[in-house]
């Protein structure tokens, strides 16, 4: 190895000892923290817990059909998607145009447009289900509060547009937002829940509310401080190796010594030549969880691809197609099934009511036929090739997760068909035999995002995610070594600092 000047060493020891100085406490907060991600996130409301909180549909309360509630729209387009469930207690039809959506009740024809407030607090009390936090149902009531600017809990962008919120706090502590604009729940926690997030996804993303109101600064105040991470990282690597003396020439304790440090420079030494490259990979990789440069560009194949899922769930509802059977059939036909979504979707050419209960489990309802539970492989791969042709495709199933699907809470189903063209992997598709829906897909302009992101971001190589807790070892002693790195870096900032201070004085 050709040894650099000592001049160029100095320069390299400046600059390293300085963003250590800047960056120390940060390190250790998002090395401690990632420990704490593993296992807690941001308070969200999941589709699952959304189904959960609506009650089961009624047949008896399912008046008027489909069409009858598309025409109270007056609206020529047909609609992406058609879902009936509930909405304060009735039985509504959603018809989405993109993000958009309209709301017409089953069961009077009326269109649902303006959300009074009481109407915002009796769905906010369903949804906190009052006995269960707290709340004398006769009498006493929870905190509540118009929310019209970002708070913690509500800072995503995506909330804009549904504020003013109301948050209802209850006596143990839960919390509960409902917005105004739509009535809709948009945001629920307990204690529990946001003190983990104080310890993990807040301080790990600086998910500060001043700081994280401002989109843009936020975002580029963390991928500088990530790109300046990793170029610390790098020059204690060099350093350390630049220092490191295989043949023992330098002297501590009166022992031959292979570091020229003692004390805390000594072990920040020993903690970089082991989880240094460890902690330059994941600052960078955090920087590339903030999209720096576009990393999902579109495999020339995706288009041809693309034609699949287009025909195992056609983009677009004809709600005539549904003519012959009233949702209320529909209902009836699955009444032990405990359904709380209805959806009209075409599946694989075939028009089908889609009935999810509130586990997620689905239920298929043919217009003609009987109900049944799993479209089957072979009918789902049938499909595919027809929309594929002329070009052929590979169809095998997988049983277990593999490098571009997978899941360490194995909560993705499996298994699955993968969907390739003959001849070239550059895009898979992931689809459910059993609900002919796709799950997973993958394309080489993913590349970057996959490995140099979530693969040294997260660890989720397959041969390491796939056996826990394996996984949960290897990534928390990796965790610990980086948070050691940090504190030694930490303690040697404070002892920088007050040197400073004291030349100073």
């Amino acid at each position: 190895m050709i040894r650099p000047s000592a001049a160029l060493i100095r320069s390299a020891i400046f600059l390293h000892r300085w963003m250590g100085v800047a960056l120390s406490l940060l390190f250790t907060l998002w090395f401690l923290s990632g420990i704490v991600m593993m296992y807690w996130g941001f308070p969200y409301i999941s589709e699952r817990e959304l189904l959960e909180h609506l009650p089961a549909l009624n047949p008896d309360t399912v008046k008027i059909s489909a069409a009858e509630a598309f025409q109270v729209l007056g609206n020529k387009e047909q609609p992406s998607r058609v879902t009936l469930n509930s909405f304060d207690g009735r039985p509504v039809y959603r018809f989405h145009y993109g993000r958009d959506e309209a709301m017409v009740y089953a069961d009077d024809g009326s269109e649902q447009i303006e959300v009074p407030h009481a109407m915002v607090r009796r769905i906010a009390l369903n949804w906190a289900n009052a006995a269960a936090h707290g709340v004398d149902p006769h009498g006493s009531s929870p905190r509540e509060e118009e929310i019209t600017k970002p708070d913690q809990w509500t800072v995503q962008a995506s909330l804009d547009d549904l504020r003013p919120l109301w948050k209802y706090s209850f006596p143990d502590g839960f919390e509960v937002y409902v917005s105004s604009v739509t009535g809709e729940v948009v945001q629920a926690s307990t204690t529990r829940s946001r003190l983990w997030a104080y310890l993990g996804p807040i301080p790990h993303w600086l998910y500060f509310t001043p700081l994280r109101i401002h989109g843009r600064e936020w975002s580029n105040l963390v991928i500088w401080l990530s790109g300046i991470g990793t170029v610390a990282s790098l020059l204690g690597i060099l350093i350390g190796v630049w220092m490191y003396s295989p043949r023992k020439s330098y002297t501590s304790a009166g022992q031959p010594s292979s570091i020229p440090y003692t004390g805390q420079k000594r072990w920040h030494t020993i903690f970089g030549l082991f989880f240094g490259l460890m902690a330059c990979t994941w600052a960078f990789s955090g920087l590339l969880s903030m999209d720096p440069f576009p990393m999902n560009a579109q495999s020339p194949n995706d288009a041809g691809l693309g034609r699949i899922s287009n025909a195992l769930r056609a983009d677009h509802v004809e709600i005539a197609a549904f003519g012959e059977k009233h949702p209320r059939e529909a209902l009836l036909s699955a009444q032990n099934f405990g359904v709380k979504e209805l959806e009209w979707s075409t599946v694989a050419g075939e028009p089908l009511y889609i009935a999810t209960s509130g586990s997620g489990d689905s239920l298929f309802i043919p217009i003609q036929g009987a109900p049944f539970r799993e479209f089957g492989a072979q009918r789902v791969a049938d499909a595919m090739q027809r929309a594929a042709s002329p070009t052929p495709l590979d169809i095998r199933e997988l049983t277990e997760y593999d490098a571009y699907y997978l899941d360490r809470n194995r909560e993705k189903p499996l298994p699955v068909l993968l969907v390739t063209e003959k001849g070239s992997e550059s895009s898979r598709y992931y689809v459910d035999p059993k609900t002919a829906r796709v799950v997973g897909s993958y394309n080489s302009g993913q590349w970057i995002s996959r490995w140099l992101y979530h693969g040294l971001h997260s660890w989720n190589f397959p041969w390491l995610y796939n056996h826990r807790p394996l996984w949960d070892i290897v990534v928390i002693a990796l965790m610990l070594g980086g948070s050691s790195l940090c504190v030694t870096s930490l303690i040697l900032a404070w002892q920088v600092l007050l040197r400073k201070a004291a030349g100073r004085a």
